[in-house]
């Protein structure tokens, strides 16, 4: 079976051409090869993908043709014990860190607030302000 097809089949992207375009950019290895959309997948092989900043290490266990519900889909491979690991404490990660809008004291400033800035003399036609 096609490799771009067992990714489309397995639900690790949404259409084969998202899957043959992750390929090409060299985000899928198999095996530890860079690989190419039509690569044959068989049972037993070691499928690396990166979506985006996790990488994700699943071994083939089943093949199917057409692409159906979600737990058929997730019958088709098995996710290994780091790769489990490594996603896990990547959540983790996320969800222990602080809030980036928290870090925000007053917000964006006003109008009123702009026009006080002692910087700020953008619409100043006066000879002193240049």
């Amino acid at each position: 079976m096609r490799l771009d097809k067992w990714l489309w089949a397995a639900r690790f992207y949404k259409t084969r051409s998202l899957a043959t375009d992750e390929i090409g950019k060299g985000r899928v290895n198999v095996n530890s090869q860079s690989a190419k959309p039509a690569r044959e997948v068989r049972v037993g092989d070691r499928v690396e993908l990166r979506q985006g900043p996790l990488v994700r290490c699943v071994v083939v266990v089943g093949l199917t043709e057409s692409r159906g519900p979600a737990p058929v889909a997730q019958a088709l491979y098995v996710e290994t014990e780091e790769s489990i690991a490594a996603r896990e404490e990547a959540a983790r990660r996320h969800r222990e860190s602080p809030e980036p809008a928290l870090a925000i004291d007053q917000g964006r400033p006003t109008k009123r607030d702009r026009r006080q800035l002692s910087d700020w003399n953008r619409w100043s036609a006066s000879i002193e302000g240049n």
